[in-house]
């Protein structure tokens, strides 16, 4: 008998709250990576602008992907097991409001609720967002998504417990620039656009490959949506939308954090469902790294290529360089013969996770308004960070504590490369982008216990 999902889901997390490290021992074997987080969750709230079912293939078994399916069930979806492991159906045609208290016990410390604002919009012209949580990596506001629906004609009222929308003569199109290409606000105005009367010309989007997925899902669905140079996106509202049948896309911070793992612990690991195209600015990075890899039908190989190099890396909005993927390379860098240097320029507080590496015997600078000298592809921008990491510096146990998901899973590759014996806390979190994680360090010889 399959279990479902969503108990999987909670099964798989970290059974306790520390894993003691040994570490020393290079990572070898295969893992495999399924949809990617950031495009399943919201092809999930997408559900709720159809009027059919729709399926979801290759979900990924995380806590995220829990707490959404909650929220959904919560405002009246159908969520029930496909024809397939990873498969979901859900079932819109009993859509309802959902009290203020059940959406915050459900969404916990997501941001996700902020995305069921357009669609609940459209199917009941109310909606609601509790006071939003997510990874301490700095500040995330809404101001983004909030400015966008107002120009689309919904009245935002704030209260103690959150924020109230409601959109008395319904939606319609709107032209809207973004100062900054976010992700979420481009998903807002996708899952709010497609549904309003009227053009919508959204400028200065963002285009990451979950990003033309979700496109992909809503067009299945009915959705009228072309993509101009220069980061435009032209959305034809339509009066009504049916369900889909979609195959996520693999996700790529989950390959790129593997690659990295072979690159620190001098293991060769491949990673499974992982593909070229998607991942074309990382490679090139990690090549450049001392890192070598071999793309094949089914995956990505990838393990060093004799001594690690520093290199000197800018994160950006795709096709630049991730800022997902600046972390575990980081721990990489600390063995790269040289002084490396990453400028962090998409949040202002991502190098926090760097004292615990410094703990570890790391020779890291950050540099808290980033640096001035050397040429620079990415602009500078005002909240941006850079970390200066000089090395190769051997790695030692150390007892350290997960601030939040890309850093704590760096945490954990610093504590398998270095030598003794590391105890890592707050590892829950990791639930929330890494599945079955603690199977699949088994499976590349990890040697560690969970502690709780």
């Amino acid at each position: 008998m399959t279990t479902p999902l969503h108990e999987t889901t909670l099964a798989s997390k970290p059974s306790g709250d520390v894993l003691a490290i040994r570490g020393g021992r290079p990572l070898h074997g295969r893992v495999d990576v399924k949809g990617a987080k950031n495009l399943a969750t919201k092809a999930m709230v997408a559900t709720l602008l159809g009027e059919t079912a729709s399926t979801l293939r290759d979900v990924p078994d995380l806590s995220d992907v829990a707490v959404v399916r909650s929220l959904l069930e919560v405002h009246g979806v159908r969520v029930t097991e496909g024809d397939e492991p990873g498969a979901l159906v859900f079932d819109p045609s009993d859509v309802e409001s959902a009290h203020f208290e059940e959406i915050d016990a459900h969404a916990g410390a997501s941001r996700i609720p902020i995305l069921f604002c357009g669609p609940l919009l459209h199917r009941l012209g109310q909606a609601f967002i509790p006071d939003l949580g997510g990874c301490r990596i700095g500040d995330r506001p809404i101001d983004f998504h909030l400015d966008a629906l107002r120009k689309f004609g919904a009245v935002v009222e704030k209260l103690p417990s959150g924020i109230r929308l409601s959109a008395p003569n319904g939606l319609k199109g709107a032209s809207i620039h973004l100062p900054y290409p976010s992700v979420g606000a481009t998903e807002q105005v996708l899952l709010t656009a497609v549904r309003a009367q009227g053009q919508t010309e959204l400028r200065n989007a963002a285009i990451e490959p979950e990003i033309m997925d979700l496109i992909a899902v809503l067009q299945k669905m009915g959705a009228i949506i072309s993509y101009e140079p220069n980061r435009v996106i032209l959305i034809e509202g339509v009066e009504t939308l049916r369900g889909y049948d979609h195959r996520s896309i693999f996700d790529r911070n989950e390959a790129a954090s593997w690659a990295c793992a072979a690159l620190a612990t001098d293991g060769e690991i491949f990673v499974g469902g992982a593909k070229q195209q998607e991942m074309l600015t990382f490679l090139n990075v990690f090549r450049k790294a001392g890192g070598w890899f071999d793309v094949r039908e089914d995956g990505i190989l990838f393990r060093r290529d004799g001594e690690l190099k520093p290199v000197i890396v800018e994160t950006d909005v795709h096709p630049g360089f991730m800022t997902d993927w600046q972390q575990p390379l980081v721990v990489a860098l600390t063995q790269a013969r040289g002084r490396s240097v990453v400028h962090e320029t998409v949040y202002e507080n991502r190098m926090g996770f760097t004292a615990a590496l410094v703990k570890m015997g790391a020779d890291i600078v950050v540099h808290p308004h980033g640096l001035q000298d050397g040429p620079r592809r990415v602009a500078r921008r005002d909240l941006e960070q850079a970390a200066v990491i000089t090395g190769p510096t051997p790695l030692h146990g150390a007892d350290i504590v997960v601030p939040d998901l890309r850093g704590g899973y760096s945490h954990v590759i610093a504590a398998l490369t270095a030598t003794g014996e590391s105890k890592v806390s707050g590892v829950d979190i990791l639930s929330r982008g890494y599945e079955k994680f603690l199977d699949k360090l088994t499976a590349l010889g990890a040697d560690f216990d969970v502690i709780g």
